[in-house]
């Protein structure tokens, strides 16, 4: 069940501004920045480089020995939209592992087609009708999966919704749809399936996102939107996994895929814009063993074709950022707005200057920077503990 939490709402007396401290002089800037700089920048630098050491020989060790796989034979796997096109090889790709696998997906007919298929590779399988982008039914799918197949121990977010529209195209109800199906119906998932891997002390989340989600194009904009969201949750998510000391529990793969030959209609319309000829297609085949692979040794993205990563700028470094005025916030837009410029960081210059090396640093090492500079965070059960002893 769910805990209460409030909402930064207006209350009876209406929006009440925050009192920030007063603010000294421009004179003392040079003062408080250099203050900043002894009592964090300095001793976080020498702490994040200290516990670079090992990292490094980690990584020295890494290039020489291949990744160690993990096995999840034996273990039960749920894939959304697994009828037809990408969820339907994963599902074939997951019971070669030996994975028992429930088939999700409003396709029953063709769910049921690729639990025959399943089958056929000699583990269990059983198809079931839901719609995911609706809460009460993710929750009635998981106690109908744990009934026939046990509990979930490889959730693989996969259905998703391809529309080609611009802002102002589809309707209403389409652009519900289209969020609730491709963004919303993981938290559903992850909400319904994640408590029992921690209990369990055993699970895996997938989410399959888009190489949109780093290279957003026009027209498509519904669709980029929600896979830019799926970025973020799954980041997000891996963040708060760490915060809790769940890493070693619970792993994440976000999953990153350029084009894909899943439906003819699809594929009609790119050969007609003429991509085809200047684009590789991927087969689902392909993308689902790029995948299950990253599955195996716990990569924690996956980018099919796996040079993509090599230019996809990733932003995510958590700072301690100062606590800003609206009129500091509306200064930074408004002055970056006038200079043309695509990304406006409302913050102090070290900051800036960390955003923009989580551009250029590897993954890992942006990841021990945030461990480094967050300071203790508590954790989900000391939170969970604290809003009970307050009720």
């Amino acid at each position: 069940m769910a805990t209460e939490v409030p909402y930064f709402t207006n209350a009876e007396n209406g929006y009440v501004p925050a009192k920030l401290a007063h603010r000294s002089a421009a004179s003392s800037q040079p003062l408080r920045l250099l203050r900043f700089v002894v009592n964090h920048v300095i001793p976080d630098t020498v702490k994040f480089l200290l516990q670079l050491i090992p990292l490094a020989l980690s990584g020295l060790v890494g290039l020489v020995l291949p990744s160690k796989k993990k096995s999840i034979h034996g273990h039960t796997a749920l894939v959304t939209g697994g009828a037809n096109g990408l969820g339907r090889a994963l599902c074939l790709r997951l019971a070669r592992e030996g994975c028992q696998v429930a088939v999700v997906d409003i396709d029953l007919a063709g769910a049921q087609r690729t639990v025959e298929d399943v089958r056929a590779l000699g583990v269990k399988a059983e198809a079931f009708l839901a719609d995911i982008a609706n809460y009460e039914a993710v929750e009635r799918l998981r106690l109908e999966v744990e009934s026939k197949l046990g509990p979930v121990d490889v959730l693989v977010n996969n259905a998703g919704l391809l529309a080609v529209l611009s802002l102002s195209e589809g309707k209403p109800a389409d652009l519900e749809r289209i969020v609730n199906v491709n963004l919303l119906s993981h938290f559903w998932t992850i909400r319904a399936f994640m408590p029992g891997m921690i209990t369990r002390h055993r699970g895996h989340i997938v989410g399959i996102a888009s190489i949109a989600a780093y290279f957003p194009v026009g027209r498509f904009i519904p669709y980029t939107v929600t896979k830019y969201a799926v970025r973020a949750l799954m980041e997000s998510l891996n963040s708060e996994l760490r915060m809790d000391g769940l890493q070693n529990t619970i792993q994440t793969t976000c999953v990153y895929p350029a084009l894909i030959a899943t439906r003819q209609q699809f594929m009609d319309m790119l050969d007609k814009l003429n991509f085809l000829k200047r684009f590789y297609v991927f087969t689902p085949e392909q993308v689902a063993e790029q995948i299950i692979r990253g599955v195996l040794i716990n990569k924690r993205e996956v980018f099919v074709p796996s040079i993509m990563a090599l230019f996809s700028k990733q932003f995510d470094l958590d700072e301690k950022l100062a606590i800003l005025t609206p009129e500091n916030v509306a200064d930074s837009a408004i002055e970056g707005m006038l200079r043309g410029q695509v990304d406006v960081y409302a913050a102090p210059f070290f900051i800036r200057l960390f955003m923009y090396l989580s551009g250029i640093l590897p993954h890992v090492l942006t990841s021990l920077l945030i461990q480094t500079i967050m300071g203790k965070v508590p954790t989900l059960m000391d939170r969970t503990k604290k809003n009970s002893r307050a009720d």
